[in-house]
């Protein structure tokens, strides 16, 4: 992406979007986070980001339909994930 401070706010925008599309997708996760899910996640951000900015978002979802299904189970599983001292 060529970016120039005219863009910025659009930008920002497109993130902002992405942001909320792939909560909507996956579940919640942390878009500044350090573990695997987190990182995952912003990478599709960033990739949801890139097809916005080139008018091609409508290809977005079976372009990374794997990914999106894999990062959508694992948010899944971390957050059933039980303590280990917890009693059922």
């Amino acid at each position: 992406m060529h970016i120039s401070h005219n863009e910025d706010d659009n930008l920002k925008e497109l993130l902002s979007f992405s942001i909320t599309r792939i909560k909507g997708y996956c579940g919640e996760f942390d878009i500044y986070g350090k573990k695997d899910t987190d990182i995952r996640a912003k990478e599709l951000v960033f990739e949801r980001t890139r097809y916005a900015y080139n008018d091609a978002v409508e290809y977005f979802e079976n372009n990374f339909l794997s990914e999106i299904n894999s990062l959508g189970l694992d948010i899944a599983l971390e957050e059933m994930e039980v303590e280990p001292d917890a009693t059922l």
